[in-house]
């Protein structure tokens, strides 16, 4: 269980770093992901988290009943401690790999909002510069064009600073999946001291059969 949450969370971050820099994999990661929100795959990412939400809830009530135990006896047993280890472990693995995939389906939307608003722009660009150029004829229709030309001016500002924000946005994302990556290698070091724990308490609970009171 915790090798396959480890190796999604190492997929999630690579799909991550993908989309925040431009490489040639990030087209690619791109479509992948527009063909996983066709058809039947939202059913199937659904069904997933909604699978993981379950087992964390699982994981979280198994927490709250060893220490419900461990209150009720008022000693501490090792057997119990290393379960708390193990799920506590388990149920931050499984809220990391739920955020992540939440990261990742906010970052591919605003990618696609930022191509559609350049795409929007480099449109209402083009028909500027065609009004123009083709500046002639009466002064009413001179006076049309250059009311509409300011009017395609201020809707090119507009897209411009919305443009801007997403890109702010994905700086903010960036600064986020540093953190996240900070987190990530903290959680491995965690990881190893519960080993070290885990390994620790058995030694102890095989001295303690071993020398029966």
């Amino acid at each position: 269980m915790l090798q396959l949450l480890y190796t999604a969370i190492f997929f999630e971050m690579i799909l991550i770093l993908t989309l925040v820099f431009k490489t040639p994999l990030r087209k690619l990661v791109i479509v992948s992901l527009d063909r996983v929100k066709r058809g039947r795959g939202p059913v199937v990412v659904s069904t997933v988290g909604a699978t993981l939400v379950v087992v964390l809830a699982s994981s979280l009530y198994s927490m709250a009943k060893i220490q419900q135990r461990t209150l009720e006896a008022g000693i501490v047993n090792p057997t119990d401690q290393v379960l708390m280890s193990k799920h506590m472990l388990e149920a931050s693995l499984m809220g990391f790999v739920l955020f992540l995939s939440l990261m990742i389906d906010r970052l591919h939307h605003y990618i696609r909002e930022l191509r559609s608003l350049r795409k929007t722009m480099e449109a209402i660009k083009k028909q500027s510069r065609s009004f123009e150029d083709g500046k002639n004829g009466n002064l009413e229709e001179h006076k049309a064009l250059n009311e509409e030309i300011t009017t395609l001016k201020s809707k090119i500002k507009k897209l411009e600073s919305e443009c801007e924000a997403k890109g702010n946005q994905a700086k903010t994302l960036e600064t986020e999946v540093e953190a996240l990556k900070k987190q990530s290698e903290g959680f491995l070091m965690e990881y190893d001291r519960l080993l070290e724990d885990n390994q620790s308490l058995r030694s102890q609970l095989q001295a303690i059969e071993q020398n029966p009171l």
